[in-house]
């Protein structure tokens, strides 16, 4: 009986500890790896630099950025959806996420039920810039412009299926005007051609261009945002420049592969909410031109479900097909 017992014991023991993997996995020294998945130089890249050097202190484990950028990010962003949902592979999400079904006949995962959601940890404002000569110093004078010569000016992206993309899908649309979208490799390559002069203007996150803007090295035109910036008072939106109904901000957040244990997110929320309180961690998303606002998991999933969906109309509505 005695020896029965303890066999049952053992039994209970053993399968409790195998039901809570999740937990284990943190804390043992494997290494975690935070996919972006566009190129280096943006803000994504920046604002998942800063939550892996974060982490990395609090966890006591090594936690590393990998970039993989092809197809808009949608090839990174694949690569989480079918990763070990065991905390060890994460992505850097952000709102083109939402954008890939409408934009593309063919998306490998569900960016509604393929992911775990963990946290927000930033939003960030997308503005037009421009070569400091264009002809164009508003968004009033580049529509006119575009009317002009339709089909005459181009506008880089960091990549198809991007929220710059759509923003300027919407541009086109609701300003009823033609301006060719040139896709890069990422927000560092398309700004260089900028500064290069290989290219009129580029849509992009203040991040890496409001230092070129100071120097007088490129000019904004125009902010994507509902609001103006408080660091650029002097910058119209682009719904108050004859483009009503006009209104894109880019999320930040991590999300952990769709069957991730619910504890093993809660644990991350919380680590994550602890570093988006540090003032350091403020200030440095700040200078790089990021506003830190931090969600939980549900109101963040909640987001994500919102833009898909919203963004989803508003690409219809326009009258914009996959491909």
């Amino acid at each position: 009986m005695q020896l029965g017992f303890r066999t049952a014991l053992a039994t209970v023991l053993t399968v409790g500890f195998l039901s809570i993997p999740a937990q284990a996995q943190i804390g043992t020294g494997r290494t975690i790896t935070i996919v972006v998945p566009i190129g280096a130089g943006g803000g994504v890249d920046a604002t998942g630099r800063l939550m892996a050097e974060k982490l990395a202190e609090r966890l006591k484990q090594p936690v590393v950025v990998e970039n993989r950028p092809a197809a808009g990010g949608m090839v990174g962003t694949d690569s989480v959806a079918k990763a070990a949902p065991d905390g060890h592979t994460l992505l850097m999400m952000e709102t083109g996420a939402t954008l890939h079904k409408w934009l593309r006949k063919e998306v490998p995962f569900d960016v509604t039920k393929d992911f775990a959601p963990i946290a927000q940890v930033a939003t960030v404002p997308i503005l037009l810039f421009a070569q400091p000569a264009f002809a164009a110093n508003n968004i009033r004078e580049l529509i006119a412009l575009a009317k002009k010569d339709p089909g005459k000016l181009s506008v880089g992206i960091p990549g198809p299926g991007t929220p710059h993309h759509l923003a300027q899908l919407m541009m086109n649309a609701l300003a009823k005007v033609d301006i060719v979208t040139v896709p890069y490799r990422g927000a560092a390559a398309s700004l260089n051609d900028l500064l290069a002069g290989q290219i009129p203007m580029i849509w992009a996150a203040p991040t890496a261009v409001m230092p070129h803007v100071a120097t007088g090295k490129a000019k904004a035109l125009g902010i994507a945002s509902p609001q103006r910036l408080a660091s650029l008072p002097q910058v119209p939106t682009i719904a108050e420049s004859g483009v009503p109904g006009f209104s894109i901000e880019v999320f930040f957040g991590l999300v952990a592969p769709g069957k991730t244990p619910p504890d093993l997110v809660a644990r991350l929320s919380k680590d994550l909410a602890e570093i988006s309180r540090m003032p350091d961690v403020q200030e440095r998303m700040r200078r790089a031109g990021l506003n830190p606002t931090y969600l939980d998991s549900k109101p963040f999933a909640d987001l994500i479900r919102a833009d898909h969906e919203r963004f989803g109309k508003i690409i219809r509505d326009a009258g914009i097909k996959p491909n």
